[in-house]
């Protein structure tokens, strides 16, 4: 740990403590957690961003949309704060919304997922009773980033944490990237350790349950990611240049971009990488200076590449403005269970099979 990381510490126990505090009022039934009546999904961790919400809430999504005929039975909703958006009342996203004014990750959920009902509310019990309101015959609601919301109690929650930083190798905030305490994720109904670079063995499995601390009965899964080919943002039926004699601009505004750089570098002779904040909101300058970087940074076949959620922020840049033109292509990623999926697509179905207001 660092200098400054120790110095920090004892602002972490401070924030420890403060949190303790929140849980055992919760825990005791002094502050109220309302059970939602229809069934709900949590993604969430108990770190800041980088370990995967998104494309987990995507592989819920794609575990009840395909689960024999499930969808069938009713509509399937999301409902997320939509971070960094302006504002933060309750609202269905539609697929030609602007990313700034309903956030990027549920916008590009919308236009994945179109027939998957799309919702943003920073209050998540006032989101729950609309959704129920507005789509009576909902049949489940995947809600990302809301474990740490105690005042709603939600049916099954799952925790991630990376293979990379788990949280047995942090700390809390401000010393820290953890925001919440490590006993809370372990009374999480599953865990996810994400972003595997391979299948641990069974004894690497159980050294895993171990250091996180879960019970034997706790389900552990670990998943990874992998990615879709390029694909131009403009014109589907172009096909994005790669291998000899290529080049990549790639941007990003994420928080984890080394899964990304890994994978997109054997793709172009040559790439070069701009990293923005994560969420980050592309500025007339910031496009400004991308195109002044595509035009000198590389000759030959090139193409100017970006992640799904970065694309979902660029909004009228696409039509207008110093991008028009040129050739944006996106790659998409997709997460899938390495070591039991069958199991993981149990735990989804069942919850939402066996839950009181469908039997």
């Amino acid at each position: 740990m660092s200098v400054l990381r120790l110095l920090l510490l004892p602002f972490s126990w401070l924030y420890g403590a403060v949190l303790r505090i929140r849980h055992l009022l919760y825990d005791n039934g002094t502050l109220a957690s309302t059970a939602t009546k229809v069934p709900s999904i949590v993604i969430g961790n108990i770190a800041l961003g980088g370990t995967g919400k998104t494309p987990h809430v995507e592989l819920v999504l794609r575990t009840l949309l395909e689960g024999n005929g499930a969808a069938s039975s009713g509509p399937v909703a999301t409902l997320s704060r939509g971070y960094g958006r302006t504002g933060s009342g309750f609202h269905e996203v539609q697929t030609m919304d602007d990313g700034r004014l309903v956030g990027d990750e549920p916008l590009m959920v919308k236009r994945k997922f179109s027939g998957v009902r799309v919702f943003v509310g920073a209050d998540r019990v006032a989101g729950m009773d609309a959704i129920q309101a507005q789509v009576p015959d909902v049949l489940a609601v995947v809600l990302d980033d809301a474990f740490q919301h105690r005042a709603l109690k939600a049916g099954l929650n799952i925790v991630l944490t990376t293979w990379q930083r788990p949280w047995y190798k942090d700390h809390l905030l401000p010393a820290g990237n953890l925001r919440d305490l490590p006993f809370r994720a372990r009374q999480a109904d599953a865990v996810v350790v994400t972003k595997c670079p391979l299948l641990p063995t069974a004894e690497e499995q159980h050294s895993w349950r171990e250091r996180l601390g879960l019970d034997a009965e706790r389900p552990l899964f670990f998943s990874s990611i992998e990615y879709a080919p390029p694909h131009s943002l403009i014109d589907s039926t172009i096909t994005v240049p790669t291998g000899a004699g290529t080049s990549a601009l790639l941007f990003t505004g994420i928080a984890d971009t080394m899964p990304l750089e890994t994978h997109v570098a054997p793709l172009f002779e040559h790439v070069r990488h701009v990293p923005f904040a994560d969420h980050h909101i592309f500025t007339p300058a910031d496009q400004q200076r991308l195109a002044r970087l595509f035009d000198t940074f590389a000759t030959g076949e090139k193409t100017l590449l970006t992640t799904e959620k970065d694309a979902a922020r660029l909004g009228p840049a696409l039509i207008s403005g110093p991008l028009e033109g040129l050739p944006i292509s996106v790659i998409g990623m997709r997460a899938f269970i390495i070591n039991e999926p069958h199991a993981f697509e149990a735990l989804i179905r069942t919850h939402v099979a066996t839950h009181p207001t469908y039997r």
